[in-house]
């Protein structure tokens, strides 16, 4: 039988989802925990992959197992055994043929950027004092709904067949001393949102002009955009499926 796995984490002290040598990873942590109490070597397969220090609000896996779980139970038991900065919140059944990574249709990342320093939020979002015209910057986010290739914002010498993404959402919003941008696609590139984030940044500071991101994106080119925000202030929220 096939389940997907519903679940959050602060990936402060993590090399991000994927298992790796010689770091510490969620996946290998939350494998290595279900393992444990299911008394059963499993295989989680994620439904993408965050990099090191990136949180998930909303993240899921699929996995296979022969028998049929008491769900209530198994959360609490797994939750017991999982470091505090992992949390497991749902185990659904689903089809055998179920995909956490091919089957999810949106994805919503959120970044934050905080403008007042704050001792609680360091490892949550980027501080960043000084002052951003958000209008500006919402008015080039604007720009990305008229692209699908987003090979710019893209980490350089990435094994992908496209570099072709649909944006459903792209916007800046303010709350309080708080500025977050939000953005939802069908899929994602590696360091993606963090670089869009950047090179929306340079807007905001006025380095970047509206004309100059709308060139960046149809450059193409890596080197043609801005820096990649820090990690930190990344946030998966939310994935999508048909069918659940």
């Amino acid at each position: 039988m096939r389940y997907f796995i519903k679940f959050s984490y602060n990936g402060t002290n993590y090399h991000g989802w994927q298992t790796q040598p010689n770091a510490i990873s969620v996946q290998e942590t939350l494998t290595n925990a279900m393992s444990v109490i299911f008394n059963k070597t499993l295989v989680l397969t994620g439904a993408g992959r965050t990099d090191t220090g990136v949180h998930a609000r909303e993240m899921y896996a699929h996995f296979d197992i022969d028998f049929t779980i008491d769900v209530a139970l198994a959360v609490y038991k797994i939750n017991s055994f999982l470091p505090k900065d992992i949390v497991v919140l749902d185990i659904i059944i689903v089809h055998d043929d179920a995909h956490a990574r091919f089957d999810a249709k949106k994805r919503t990342y959120q970044y934050h950027i905080n403008k007042i320093k704050n001792p609680f939020l360091f490892e949550q979002s980027w501080f960043y004092h000084t002052y951003l015209d958000l209008d500006l910057m919402n008015e080039a986010a604007k720009l990305l709904f008229n692209h699908i290739d987003f090979e710019s914002f893209s980490k350089s010498n990435t094994d992908v067949n496209t570099f072709n993404c649909t944006i459903f959402e792209a916007n800046w919003t303010s709350e309080n001393e708080n500025l977050i941008f939000t953005i939802t696609a069908d899929r994602f590139l590696r360091n993606m949102v963090r670089s869009i984030v950047g090179t929306l940044v340079n807007v905001g500071l006025h380095k970047t002009t509206i004309n100059d991101f709308n060139k960046i994106i149809e450059a193409k080119n890596r080197t043609k955009a801005g820096f990649s925000a820090p990690a930190c202030g990344l946030f998966l929220t939310k994935i999508e499926y048909n069918y659940i």
